[in-house]
């Protein structure tokens, strides 16, 4: 297996980075983007060309802007499709004279060193300015790794309203769905969580458009929704708070399209 061109490896020293700053395990981000295990390992290493949007969906995971690290994967992305190499002027030969043919190699293997040293400098100058810290939000440069197991943030009734994520209550291990994967009339996706360890639900949907709603219900308890509002939304999941405390059997999903007026509900059970 050859080396990486140097803007490859540069983006994907700076995605193991943001991966760290997660705090997820490969499972983890498996879990919560459209991307398999295996294939958040080979984008991670370098072994695989990264989707432009597993890259979106990275830094949205991890609450990073993705304007520079794209600029980044636009670098990397002409190295794996060839334009760089097809838009690289050909190598011109220096004059030399016939005695001067011994003083070749090493003319050559100079001109190969510098133009390696001046991709790679390239390559650093780009992952420099990704790492460049946000002037608005004042996050450091140098991002510190959580630990990858956190315990749960709350239990039962105090995890209603909660971010699932943000109180780790959706850890592999953690939360199952309560039933099999619904698909709605537009074709998105959508399914109640449940974790066990919080004793709270909450509802998840993807492959949705902006404007779409999901909404989870119990007996007793106030409904929680969330709203798919951009296009990055999209290439992700997106979940409701928690409902924290309500039985099983009482969950009930409803799914609200963009646009449009009528309700999908369906219960996990059915």
């Amino acid at each position: 297996m050859t080396d990486p061109a140097p803007e490859c490896a540069a983006l994907a020293e700076r995605l193991r980075a943001l991966r760290a700053r997660t705090g997820l395990s490969l499972a983890a981000l498996a879990e919560r983007t459209p991307y398999s295990k295996s294939s958040w390992e080979r984008y991670l290493n370098g072994r695989l060309p990264v989707p432009r949007q597993a890259v979106e969906a990275l830094c949205e995971r991890a609450g990073e802007p993705s304007g520079r690290l794209l600029a980044l994967w636009e670098l990397a992305d002409a190295q794996w499709s060839g334009r760089a190499r097809s838009a690289a002027p050909p190598p011109k030969e220096p004059e030399h004279d016939a005695g001067d043919d011994a003083a070749r190699p090493r003319r050559h293997r100079r001109r190969l060193t510098l133009g390696a040293v001046t991709a790679l400098a390239a390559a650093v100058a780009a992952a420099a300015a990704v790492s460049l810290p946000d002037r608005d939000s004042g996050r450091p440069a140098a991002p510190v790794s959580p630990a990858l197991d956190p315990a749960p943030g709350c239990h039962g009734d105090g995890c209603d309203g909660r971010d699932p994520d943000g109180m780790a209550c959706g850890l592999p291990g953690r939360a199952d769905a309560l039933g099999p994967p619904h698909r709605t009339g537009t074709g998105a996706r959508v399914e109640i969580r449940y974790s066990t360890v919080c004793a709270a639900a909450w509802g998840r949907v993807w492959h949705a458009r902006p404007g779409d709603t999901v909404e989870v219900t119990a007996p007793g308890a106030r409904p929680r929704s969330v709203v798919v509002r951009t296009p990055a939304d999209t290439r992700v999941y997106r979940f409701t708070p928690m409902i924290g405390g309500a039985p099983r059997t009482g969950l009930r999903l409803c799914f609200l399209p963009a646009g449009g007026t009528s309700r999908e509900c369906y219960h996990p059970w059915q």
